[in-house]
């Protein structure tokens, strides 16, 4: 049986007012799994989906629990996140898959709000790229257009929710990667605040770039989850100051007159932008406009030659992933390049370059003091058709071809500010309708401001359409 999709919300207050059961909720979900034509699973589980599902039901009925906002809702797992007893392989033939024997600490904050993990989606090799083509399998596509991307990292989460399979689904964001796929998807996808969603008890933050998250079709969606998603764990190397109020609850308040700066200007790469990305963002602008903000064109206050400290620190990243010997030759042309980067690195280089990340977020900071929010592309152009960005015989012109695809996105992984992509708009191409995410940034740990806003102009968006 195939449900009309529901929100996260719709789901659980259906499944709280007993009009719907959670296993009737999972069996429609893994049915659509199941008929998936984004090639955007890596693993179904059933069996383990059904138990979880009869026994949330049975608590449910019996008192034991009461209901929430993702109580039964069914949220896969990205296969860059541990799901216990779930092959993992992070998008690599050179890992294999052994199954996991624990939990990541984002998935069980998922679970504990009762969340049921249906299996994991695709990710592309460690994460890495901005598409979603791993090796030994058909690369990952976007619901609006199966010739097209997904996006990357997270492009089975996004590619699922986009074609309506779940309402929701994990995934993370290390330098765009929520938002890009969210862009190429049709959906919602927040980076929180650095620090917001910790990666404890078995991750490790390093310099802090990676952000935890979900991607959904609504701003109340991501809202709710990220209330779940922000409790600390011990130990956290980053934390943000703890919420003032309920995230979901900021969605129903109406942001006051704010001043929104509108980068128009691409800032990692030299890149021409799609007519019909200007043309969104020009129409973003003059919807903000009407509803009485103050907008400003502004330029980020770095440029290429300062991205570099980030791009030395992705390239340690990437060579730091523990691979065991003799299986290198197992990964993609991309992965062994970033590595061989990161390896001609010294202690001194990254050093540097951490160093320059801090003085880049500074900069921005006291650049942007005068701005609550920041509009811009989440990227350059509409999805591109498969392959159009990967390069296994030159993976430098890869990597330089992702940088110009995504010239705004780890902007904010930098300065570890909140960045969210919302599908505003869509554009015929080459006779194919195609989303466009619109991005808007905000202040540190100012998610509620964020998702406020969202939801005016998610709501906008729907009654203009």
């Amino acid at each position: 049986m195939i449900m009309e999709p529901m929100t996260a919300l719709e789901t659980s207050a259906r499944i709280a007012a007993g009009e719907v059961g959670v296993l009737e909720v999972v069996d429609a979900a893994l049915a659509a799994a199941h008929a998936d034509e984004c090639h955007a699973w890596t693993w179904i589980d059933d069996d383990g989906a059904r138990r979880t599902a009869v026994e949330l039901q049975r608590q449910l009925d019996s008192g034991q629990i009461h209901p929430g906002p993702l109580l039964g809702v069914p949220c896969p797992v990205k296969d860059l996140n541990a799901l216990a007893g779930a092959p993992r392989a992070v998008g690599s033939l050179a890992v294999g898959g052994v199954p996991s024997d624990h939990d990541d600490g984002i998935v069980t904050r998922l679970k504990d709000a009762g969340a049921i993990p249906l299996g994991t989606t695709t990710a592309p090799e460690f994460g890495l790229p901005c598409y979603t083509e791993p090796d030994g399998r058909p690369a990952t596509v976007t619901p609006w257009g199966h010739g097209r991307m997904a996006g990357g990292s997270s492009g089975g989460a996004a590619a699922v929710v986009g074609a309506g399979q779940v309402p929701i689904a994990q995934g993370s964001d290390g330098g765009g990667s929520i938002r890009i796929p969210a862009s190429c998807c049709g959906v919602v996808g927040l980076k929180p605040s650095r620090g917001r969603v910790s990666a404890g008890p078995y991750g490790v933050d390093g310099p802090g770039l990676v952000s935890g998250g979900v991607l959904t079709r609504t701003v109340r969606d991501t809202a709710a989850a990220l209330d779940v998603l922000s409790e600390p764990w011990p130990g956290d190397p980053f934390s943000a100051p703890a919420p003032t109020g309920s995230f979901l609850a900021a969605c129903e308040r109406t942001p006051a007159r704010l001043r929104i700066g509108v980068l128009r200007e691409p800032v990692i790469a030299e890149t021409d932008v799609h007519p019909a990305v200007l043309a969104a963002l020009d129409g973003t602008a003059s919807l903000l406009a009407s509803m009485g903000h103050e907008l400003e064109e502004t330029s980020a206050p770095f440029g290429p030659r300062e991205w570099d400290s980030f791009r030395c620190v992705w390239e340690v990243g990437a060579a730091s992933i523990p691979v065991s010997p003799g299986r290198e030759e197992f990964m993609t042309p991309m992965s062994r390049w970033l590595r061989a980067e990161g390896r001609r690195r010294t202690g001194v280089d990254l050093a540097e370059a951490l160093a320059g990340i801090q003085l880049v977020a500074r900069r921005v900071g006291e650049d942007w003091q005068r701005f609550d929010v920041v509009l811009s592309p989440t990227l350059a152009q509409p999805p591109l058709p498969v392959g159009a960005l990967r390069d296994d015989a030159d993976p430098a012109a890869d990597f330089e071809a992702q940088c110009r695809f995504t010239p705004w996105t780890s902007l904010w992984n930098i300065t570890g500010r909140p960045a969210m992509s919302l599908p505003l708009h869509t554009a015929v191409i080459d006779g194919v309708e195609l989303p466009i995410g619109m991005m808007i940034g905000g202040r540190m740990y100012d998610e509620a401001r964020l998702l406020a806003l969202g939801c005016v102009l998610e709501e906008a968006g729907r009654t203009s359409r």
